[in-house]
């Protein structure tokens, strides 16, 4: 199946600190974009991969699981590791997942983390319901277009395929183990005001990390999504500051100091 328009990945050749963003669940990298291009416009080396299954219907994804999106991310990050010095990884909602278990499986490739809303559990009835509903129900209902800011719109599935979010429930599981094993400086952006994941996952990651560089920021004015949202500046200009305060000459060609 064609990429739906505008779900395009994104892959900008910059200096030699690399950034690989991971968009999430049912997502696509349009959610991501702006933030991508944002790092690009400041010399940064920037990937954003789309995800098997992900960008073009939800049928698709239904042929998928965490091993696709998870191997997507890797070899993405892989490739920056070869081309650049230093590689930070970025992730919105499953993303941040996937990020923070590239940043467990890879403490020396990676120089530092940055995850928006994170997700890292399934919560509810669903997560109890979901082995055995998937063989008798195909999907649910999707959870894209969670934004505050009027006219804001997210491509994503309107349908959730249950064998992935039984899929995505595994690989949750993974993470939550391995947390203990995150080293990086860890830079988490949470939403106040998130109707998809609940403060309870942002808390679980900040209290099991083992990074003894840690910040966190509450976004006042954004849902879920919140790089498409009202604080989606903040987010981008933040990230850049902890990128360059970890990588000083970052954005330069010929090495990136520190």
């Amino acid at each position: 199946m064609p990429v739906l328009p505008g779900a395009e990945p994104f892959l900008h050749e910059g200096g030699d600190v690399g950034v690989l963003l991971c968009h999430g669940f049912t997502g696509s990298p349009q959610s991501m974009r702006p933030w991508g291009e944002y790092l690009a416009d400041r010399g940064l080396t920037v990937s954003l991969p789309l995800l098997p299954g992900h960008g073009t219907r939800w049928q698709d994804m239904q042929l998928t699981g965490w091993q696709d999106w998870y191997a997507c991310v890797e070899v993405a990050l892989a490739e920056l590791a070869e081309r650049c010095e230093r590689v930070f990884v970025c992730g919105l909602s499953m993303g941040g997942a996937l990020a923070l278990r590239l940043a467990a499986k890879h403490r020396a490739e990676i120089a530092g983390i940055v995850v928006v809303n994170p997700a890292v559990r399934v919560h509810g009835l669903s997560a109890y319901a979901l082995p055995a509903l998937r063989h008798v129900v195909r999907t649910t209902k999707g959870v894209a277009d969670d934004i505050a800011k009027g006219g804001g719109k997210e491509i994503g599935y309107d349908r959730v395929p249950l064998h992935a979010a039984h899929s995505m429930r595994r690989l949750f599981a993974l993470v939550d183990g391995a947390l203990p094993q995150v080293t990086q400086p860890l830079l988490l952006l949470r939403s106040r005001e998130d109707h998809v994941v609940p403060a309870w996952d942002s808390e679980r990651v900040l209290s099991r990390v083992s990074s003894a560089d840690v910040r966190e920021i509450v976004l006042e004015h954004s849902y879920h999504v919140a790089t498409l949202d009202h604080d989606a500046e903040r987010i981008f200009e933040e990230s850049a500051a902890f990128v360059a305060r970890l990588a000083p000459r970052a954005g330069q060609k010929g090495g990136t100091g520190g």
